[in-house]
Formats: structure tokens, C-alpha cells, sequence
């Protein structure tokens, strides 16, 4: 039996629900920091202790979101009902995030502070859901990586909408205080109104164009930290993946958070950061021909090493022309050998996560599809946590929100933006590289083991 497969129908409805995913997923992570810090003048201090204290929450949230997945059954399956409750539950959430209805003081710290909690519950419904389903539509190797390639593919899209779009979009809609490079915290409001309203479209789109073909019901089990801890600790590669994509990430993060500090604060041309995205957009469109060119001839792994090895290079070119030489136009170009690199990363993570989840089913007679894949978006957070510790410590230490009080950033704070955004990223990849090459085991004769027995025994359970 070759297994079932993916139509294409199926490829592009289910991509198009990963627009609207990073359209609110982009706006958190790249703008959040700067609208909290430079728009509403939130303390360094108090964003450096709610990301942590947010993680802890996650780390229940997310695994028990995780298990609620994997026990539902309806008409529509165990994924899609979440999609779009998740969806909807987020858009509202978003649009009230970036939404400050005039408070200050301490009413909007507890503001702030809930709605940045609930955006990671709500993200966490629909982000498990959408990504736990990639196993459902396929169990040809090929065909998944093509079903990855599509999602990230279009996620790309939803992320280069966001970094692409909101430095010319938001001064249009700024009215009333603006910071001096013409961003508002209305503005931003009605960005992330128009950001809600295309997440709910698109995650319906991607729920009424796909089929879950073949979906394995879990036993109506509670969630238990036991039992969380108990399908972490005996899925060894689960463990690893965990670790060499959360440092990795981090160093993505680090860049993409900090590149709105990079131009309005270091270089002053708030506009020139939309030109940097479009090429970097430019490079992940790129990026994502390398897995299915280099397939052809290359290993997963190799294929992965040689994406995380192109994005170090493109770093180091980046901090060459960005911090130290002041190139503007060559530290675009280059972030599009570090943009290639990425974007084939992530989809070869994606891959990964459904290659652990059927290893998981090899090695312990259990999927536990959507706790796996609850990993990833904890990962993400932890990554982002990451981001936040190493930026916002920089910033405090640097004494920014008192420079931004008075319209100057000093040179000092300048010099450390620049090495926040494109020195210690390499570094993190470095790490993640060494702990992939050395730790992760599911490729080649275990691989192929694998996909044998998952084949061989969704043959007989439809004879059955």
C-alpha cells in the first residue's frame, strides 16, 4: 500500500489558513515590543517579567490544549472545529492587544498583562490544531514535505504581509500622539482590527477546503502533567527537536523583533525597513525551493545543516554591512542568503515535527499527534521568551525608555541594537546546528524503519 494522499485542492486550502495564522502571529512577535515599549511606554522591566511568567502558563495551556485535540471527535474531525474556533477567539484577542482604549498607570499594566496571556491561549487553539493535521492528509514522505512546503510557503506570505506592509501602513492610519516616525497606538489598532478580520477569513477558507482523510481517535483521557511529561520523556527525538528549534528560533526572533528598533532608532529610516522585508520576503520565497531541489540528491539532514549553515553566513554578512560598516544596501542583500536559509529551515522543522510524531507511534505504540505538536508552539513561545530576556535586558541596561522619553537614542544604545539584531543570532544558530548534528537520529535506515511500519499499519487498520 503507498498510503493516502494529499490533493491539491487540499495543498492550497490548507496553506491559505497559515496566512492568516502569521498575519497575527507576525504582528506579536515582530511590533508587540516596540508598541508596548516606544508607543505606550511600558518599563523594560515589566515586559521582562510577564514573558517569563506568560511561558509558565503556556507550559500548562499549551499541552492541555494539546490533549483536548487529540480527544475530540465531530462531523468535521478533530482539527478543523479548533481552526476556526481558535481563529475567531484570537482575532478578538488581537484586535484587543493593540487596542489601549486611552488607559495608562496601572490599569493599563493589568490590561496589558491579561491580553498578552489570553493572545497565547487563543494562538495556542488554533496553531496546534492547524499544524497537528499535516499527518492526517498524508503518509507519503514525499507528498508531506510537499504539504509542509505549501503551508510554509503561504505562512511566508502571512509574515511578509505583516513586516512588508506595516511600516507603510501604519503612519496612513496613525492619528492624534504618533511617536516621531508617525506611529500611533490607533493606528496600530486599526492594523490589527484589519489583521483579525483576514486571520477569521482565511482560517475559514483553509477549514472548508480540506479533508482530514485518516485521523486516529485518542481514549477520552484527561490531561495530566503525568502523562505530558510521559510522552516528552519517552520520545527522545521529541526532546531534541525541542531544544535545537527553540534556540533557533530565538535567533530568527531576535532579528525580526528588533529590526523595527534597527531602522526608526539606530538608522532613522523607519520606511527603509520595508524594503529590507521585501527582500528578505524575497529570500524565503527562495528558501523554499531548496528542500524539493535538493531533495533530489540530499538527505533531510544534510539538507538542513546546509540551510542553517547559509543562514550563519548570511548573519555575518548582515553584521558586516549593518552595525560595523553601515551599508544599508548591502545588508539587504544579504539578508536574503540568511531569508533562504531560514525559510527552509522552518519547513524542514515542520517535517521533522511529523516525523517524531510517527516515531512516536514506532517506538511506543502511541501518536499523541496534537501534544507532539503542542511542542512547537511552546517552543515558539519559549523562543520568543528568549527574544524578549536578550532585548529587553539589552534595552533596560542601555537605559532606552528614558532616552526614547527624551527623543535622543545614544550611541552606546545604537551599537547595542545592532549586535542584538544581527551578532547574537548567528551565535544561536551555531548551537542549534550542533545539537542537531549531534542528537537527532530519524533519518536514514531508522527513518526508513519507520515509515514502513506507520505504512504497513494504517494498511491494516483499513482492512480492518
Amino acid at each position: 500500500m503507498e498510503g493516502y494522499k494529499s490533493t491539491w485542492r487540499e495543498k492550497i486550502g490548507y496553506g491559505v489558513g497559515a496566512i492568516g495564522l502569521d498575519l497575527s502571529y507576525g504582528l506579536f512577535y515582530s511590533y508587540l515590543s516596540y508598541y508596548l515599549s516606544s508607543v505606550l511606554g511600558l518599563k523594560e522591566g515589566f515586559l521582562l517579567l510577564l514573558t517569563p511568567l506568560a511561558r509558565i502558563w503556556d507550559g500548562i495551556n499549551d499541552p492541555m490544549m494539546g490533549t483536548i485535540v487529540d480527544n475530540t471527535k465531530t462531523k468535521m474531525g478533530k482539527y478543523r472545529p479548533w481552526i476556526v474556533i481558535g481563529a475567531i477567539s484570537n482575532a478578538v484577542v488581537l484586535s484587543l492587544l493593540f487596542t489601549s482604549f486611552g488607559m495608562s498607570g496601572t490599569k493599563l499594566y493589568i490590561y496589558i498583562a491579561v491580553m498578552y496571556i489570553l493572545w497565547g491561549m487563543t494562538n495556542t487553539m488554533a496553531d496546534i490544531p492547524y499544524w497537528s493535521m499535516v499527518p492526517s492528509f498524508t503518509t507519503d514522505p514525499s507528498d508531506r514535505n510537499l504539504v509542509a512546503t505549501v503551508a510554509r510557503t503561504f505562512s511566508g506570505l502571512g509574515q511578509g504581509i505583516i513586516t512588508v506592509a506595516t511600516p507603510i501602513i501604519l503612519p496612513m492610519l496613525s492619528n492624534g500622539m504618533t511617536t516621531d516616525k508617525g506611529y500611533s497606538a490607533g493606528g496600530f489598532s486599526k492594523w490589527a482590527i484589519i489583521c483579525a478580520g483576514l486571520l477569521v477569513l482565511f482560517s475559514t477558507i483553509c477549514v472548508f477546503s480540506t479533508k482530514e482523510k485518516h485521523v486516529v481517535y485518542s481514549s477520552k483521557e484527561k490531561f495530566s502533567f503525568k502523562k505530558m511529561f510521559k510522552v516528552i520523556a519517552k520520545n527522545d527525538q521529541l526532546v531534541v527537536f525541542i531544544v535545537f528549534a527553540m534556540v533557533s528560533n530565538a535567533g530568527w526572533y531576535l532579528t525580526s523583533g528588533t529590526a523595527v528598533y534597527y531602522f526608526n532608532d539606530v538608522l532613522g529610516k523607519p520606511e527603509a525597513q520595508s524594503l529590507f522585508a521585501t527582500i528578505g520576503a524575497v529570500g524565503s520565497v527562495l528558501g523554499l525551493l531548496v528542500i524539493p531541489v535538493l531533495s533530489k540528491k540530499m538527505s533531510k539532514r544534510s539538507i538542513y545543516q546546509f540551510s542553517i549553515i547559509m543562514t550563519i553566513v548570511g548573519y555575518a554578512l548582515m553584521f558586516l554591512f549593518g552595525p560595523i560598516l553601515k551599508i544599508t544596501i548591502a545588508l539587504d542583500i544579504s539578508y536574503i542568503l540568511a531569508s533562504i536559509g531560514i525559510a527552509s529551515m522552518f519547513v524542514a522543522q515542520t517535517i521533522f515535527l511529523a516525523d517524531i510524531v510517527d516515531y512516536g507511534e514506532y517506538k511506543n505504540g502511541e501518536r499523541n499527534e496534537s501534544i507532539t505538536f503542542s511542542m512547537k508552539g511552546f517552543l515558539q513561545k519559549l523562543a520568543y521568551t528568549v527574544q524578549t530576556i536578550i532585548l529587553f535586558g539589552g534595552l533596560k541596561i542601555m537605559g532606552y525608555n528614558e532616552q526614547i522619553t527624551v527623543g535622543a537614542v545614544n550611541d552606546s544604545t545604537k551599537t547595542a541594537i545592532g549586535i542584538i539584531a544581527f551578532a547574537i543570532p548567528p551565535v544561536l544558530m551555531i548551537i542549534s546546528l550542533i545539537v542537531f548534528s549531534a542528537k537527532f537520529k530519524i533519518h536514514g535506515e531508522l527513518a526508513d524503519k519507520v515509515h514502513s511500519f506507520i505504512v504497513e499499519k494504517r494498511s491494516a487498520e483499513e482492512n480492518e
